[in-house]
This record gives structure tokens, C-alpha cells and sequence, in this order.
């Protein structure tokens, strides 16, 4: 796998934890960027950080880091090549796919760690603050 290009959203984000059985709060569906996932286990939602209902369980200050697709279902090795590298830093991850593309958040105070050992692997940051 060659570089990967990738931007940098702008804001701070977080994922929040509700039971596997509530209903997504509707403010949370109208962030720009949101992403929801349910198990049996959990429901679980990416948004804003300032969207977190109160009292809510939440793990906050990520940043997200999307890269720039769309990738072919059949393509191996793209979170791979991303991840490794972030991983060797010591940059801990949580990553979301969608049809088209990957996103991997990384806590705020970890960013430029983040960026510097992608850069360093090859992976080309793209946007308005690259």
C-alpha cells in the first residue's frame, strides 16, 4: 500500500454510550459528521463533543482524521497502512468505515503525534490547515 491522503476535521468530537435499547437523541443526528452503531450490547454515537447530552456516558476530545476514499471493497491493507504507523507511536486509535472511505479518531492531545508518524510513514495530510 502506497500513502494515503487524509484530512483533519475541524472540531473536537467524542463517542458517546447509551443502552443497547435507547433511542438516538435527535440533536445528535444533526451534527455534520455523526456516526451510530448498535450491538446487543450498545448503542453507540460519534458526535461533537458539545452534543453530548448531559449525564451521558462519554469518552471526549478526539480528533478525526478521514481519509480520502472512496476505496474498492477488494483493496487490502488501507487500515493497515494507516494504523500501523500509529500504533508505533504509541497513538491509540478508534476507527469507523463507511461505504466509501475510513475514519480514525485520535485524542486531541495525541494529534500531532498522530501526524507526525504519518507523515513520517509516507501519508500525505490534506485541507485547509495541512
Amino acid at each position: 500500500m502506497g500513502s494515503l491522503r487524509f484530512s483533519v476535521l475541524p472540531g473536537s468530537w467524542a463517542v458517546v454510550r447509551f443502552p443497547p435499547d435507547a433511542e438516538v437523541p435527535a440533536a445528535l443526528l444533526a451534527a455534520p459528521f455523526h456516526a451510530v452503531t448498535r450491538t446487543a450490547a450498545e448503542l453507540s454515537v460519534v458526535c461533537p463533543d458539545g452534543a453530548v447530552p448531559e449525564g451521558a456516558r462519554a469518552e471526549r476530545g478526539w480528533a478525526i482524521l478521514a481519509l480520502e476514499g472512496p476505496f474498492p471493497f477488494d483493496l487490502v491493507g488501507v487500515l493497515a497502512a494507516f494504523l500501523v504507523p500509529l500504533a508505533e507511536a504509541g497513538v491509540g486509535i478508534f476507527a469507523l468505515s463507511t461505504f466509501d472511505t475510513d475514519y480514525v479518531l485520535v485524542k486531541r492531545e495525541r494529534l500531532e503525534a498522530a501526524l507526525e508518524a504519518l507523515s513520517s510513514a509516507g501519508h500525505v495530510r490534506t485541507g485547509p490547515d495541512a
